[in-house]
């Protein structure tokens, strides 16, 4: 899974990565999500032994572009977690209320505690990207955020919090289907907003800003990976195998039981 991490201190350039790659796994589309429900199996036993260990917190990060694959991702990977122990959290316009604050301020709130993990649905990075592209913000504002980040990033790793950051690679090409596939099946209209025709038309700013912000963004302590997501089937694995190997490097283990439990007697 190294190939799709963005080293620390490396310059960054989208169109050198593939966003229809699938090299890693030699198998076909009926193959790969063949697999997908056994990765499904053993993240789960992960999360639950995280859940009730209580000790680490994990949290993960996903952007990529309209109609990336952020909601499929998590509707595929995590099939099957338990709720209690994880939370998804979206970001979107902030409101008057968040906008009174630090742009940092309504994503702390929603960071995970002891035992939990937490998906981030867009994020923080939002910050570094729309208001870019939208001149939002002065340029020597937002460019100052790529080091308040690192460093909130960085505070959360101290306290024990493992960071894993995810951006879902697609085409032009690719997304130009999915937003036609939107307006084509009756049951996907709901999700067609005529804004993503609007951003659509900043994807060359886009990829600019995306690309600016894995280079600076990328830490030992919060890595980012590039995933090649046309490939649904192959996204969902390659992010599936990433995430399950940073949780069997925190050697997790269930809480010893209560002494004396094998002379109970349940009538």
């Amino acid at each position: 899974m190294q190939r799709y991490k963005v080293e620390p201190g490396t310059d960054v350039d989208l169109s050198h990565w593939d966003p229809d790659g699938s090299a890693t796994f030699q198998v076909g589309k009926k193959e790969g999500k063949r697999a997908l429900p056994g990765l499904n199996e053993r993240l789960e036993q992960l999360q639950e032994v995280l859940y009730a260990e209580g000790k680490h917190k994990v949290l993960i990060v996903l952007q990529a572009t309209d109609t990336g694959g952020k909601d499929g991702t998590i509707r595929h990977v995590f099939e099957g977690v338990n709720p209690q122990g994880v939370d998804v959290a979206s970001f979107k316009k902030p409101t008057s209320e968040e906008l009174a604050h630090d742009y940092l301020w309504r994503v702390h709130r929603h960071t995970p505690g002891s035992g939990e993990m937490v998906i981030f649905n867009r994020s923080h990075y939002e910050d570094v990207l729309v208001v870019r592209v939208h001149d939002l913000v002065p340029a020597d504002r937002w460019q100052r955020r790529y080091e308040h980040i690192n460093a909130f990033e960085k505070l959360l790793a101290d306290e024990g919090t493992t960071i894993l950051k995810f951006f879902l690679h697609i085409s032009k090409d690719e997304q130009k289907e999915r937003l036609e596939e939107r307006l084509e099946i009756p049951e996907k209209n709901w999700k067609f907003a005529t804004g993503d025709l609007a951003e659509r038309e900043h994807w060359d700013d886009y990829q600019t800003a995306f690309s600016d912000m894995l280079a600076r963004t990328s830490k030992p302590w919060a890595p980012w990976y590039v995933i090649p997501a046309n490939k649904k089937w192959y996204r969902n694995l390659v992010i599936s195998q990433i995430i399950i190997a940073a949780l069997e490097s925190l050697d997790m283990q269930y809480p010893p039981p209560e002494e004396g439990l094998d002379d109970i007697v349940i009538v």
